[in-house]
């Protein structure tokens, strides 16, 4: 079985909140549910008005709103769109149908529980799952969907999973010659110029490796984390916070604990101001040049969103929202099956060959992160949590969030869940996924 690192250091930390929903949800799956745009089921509303003015009135009024677990984390979790104002990230043409191929195998998996043996359709239906929905494409085609704790048209967040879209978009550029990640951050933003990211390059922000000390902890309100999460707006504010994550940024002053491009350290900052570089050189919002350069080139079902909760910010670092399939959509340009969903090659294959080899090992070993000879895991690149060996790229985000695309087997897999009330009497999907993924599919080495 493949181990996922629980780490100590918020490697899945966008944003969380959801926990088990218990009864009157879906259970939706790949044979129940159409991927056809001209075919629908019967809509069923995911909550009654009761149920939303319920949970709506138990949001924390004196307290971050995301430190809830259980069902009301699970609720919140499909709902951002009613806790906070959004910013639209936009679809065009028609919907890249996606072909249903389902593969039995992979509902009858057997993996170990705590609770004994278990298939993978029984697992994620089971008191110690909080799965929410799974879908795993394999050659451009659904082989395997369900929906155990969601519908399937609802939209949920999927926090630190979205990080990488800001990390794509700079790619783009990069390859175009509109960004050289190699220059300090100050080239492109003059206003962090007297910042303590002042000469830390763009590459480095990229690989979460600035060498100053802001990493996502939220041990305490006086936490660089926090102050961030208070100045874009997604957490509790206090009284004389930072006003706006931009002059947050222009300001930010912090300890170093490494040079710069030596040590791997985990922080939303980082991902802020790298859409804001990508604001800066497109001269646009990071959600309109999100939807240019990739949402509305691959055949979505559906708008996305960013939660935007302080003057239309989007919260970049994790705050995104969408249907399951059309992050799916998304995965597969890193591909051979990107022609499903594009007509154009989006990513390059010198994208994905940066991907595969262009981290750098030491930046998790400095950090006391295994490496490959322990976890399998190759390196961290472009705010990628972590490159395998096997050639699987992964991103997670806080609660059980994540997208997981290999290239050398055309598989791409997205899911979501969210904690317990109790976290220790759940078992996380995360690594049961892989195990199955890695099973069906094989563990062969590039």
């Amino acid at each position: 079985m493949k181990t996922i690192q629980q780490c100590n250091f918020p490697l899945f930390v966008s944003i969380l909140l959801l926990s088990g929903c218990d009864n009157g949800v879906s259970t939706a799956t790949a044979e129940t549910s159409s991927t056809d745009s001209t075919m629908s089921a019967e809509f069923e509303p995911a909550s009654t008005v009761a149920e939303v003015q319920t949970q709506m009135r138990r949001l924390p009024t004196d307290d971050i709103w995301w430190t809830v677990n259980g069902k009301d984390m699970a609720w919140n979790f499909k709902n951002l769109h009613q806790i906070f104002p959004t910013v639209n990230v936009y679809r065009d043409g028609p919907v890249k149908t996606l072909a249903e191929r389902p593969i039995a195998a992979i509902g009858e998996y057997v993996v170990k529980t705590s609770e004994g043996p278990m298939t993978f359709d029984e697992f994620i239906v089971s008191d110690q799952s909080t799965t929410m929905g799974v879908v795993i494409l394999q050659h451009g085609e659904i082989v395997y969907e369900r929906y155990p704790r969601m519908h399937e048209y609802e939209k949920p967040v999927y926090w630190s999973t979205a990080k990488i879209f800001t990390s794509t978009v700079i790619r783009i550029l990069e390859e175009r010659g509109e960004i050289d990640v190699s220059l300090p951050i100050e080239h492109y933003i003059p206003e962090m110029s007297e910042s303590s990211f002042a000469s830390t390059s763009v590459r480095h922000i990229l690989d979460m490796a600035s060498g100053l000390d802001c990493s996502d902890e939220y041990e305490s309100w006086e936490s660089c984390y926090y102050q961030y999460s208070m100045a874009i707006g997604d957490g509790f504010r206090t009284e004389g916070a930072p006003d706006n994550p931009y002059d947050f940024a222009a300001t930010f002053e912090a300890t170093r604990h490494a040079p710069p491009g030596e040590r791997f350290s985990y922080s939303g900052l980082n991902t802020f101001i790298l859409g804001w570089l990508v604001e800066k050189v497109m001269d646009m919002p990071f959600q309109d040049a999100f939807t240019k350069e990739i949402w509305y080139h691959i055949g979505a079902e559906s708008d996305a969103s960013y939660i935007a909760p302080r003057y239309g910010i989007a919260v970049t670092h994790g705050g995104f929202v969408s249907r399951m399939r059309d992050l799916a959509r998304f995965g597969m340009l890193f591909t051979p099956s990107y022609p499903v969903v594009s007509d154009t090659q989006i990513i390059s294959d010198s994208h994905i060959d940066l991907i595969r080899n262009g981290g750098d090992p030491n930046l998790r070993l400095n950090a006391g992160l295994p490496g490959v000879e322990k976890s399998g895991v190759k390196h961290n690149v472009y705010q990628w949590d972590e490159i395998y060996a096997n050639d699987t790229f992964f991103k997670g985000g806080w609660a059980g969030q994540g997208l997981i695309v290999n290239p050398t087997r055309d598989t791409v897999a997205v899911f979501t869940s969210y904690f317990k009330d109790d976290q220790y009497s759940e078992t996380r999907l995360e690594p049961v996924l892989f195990e199955v993924l890695d099973g069906i599919f094989g563990t062969a080495e590039k």
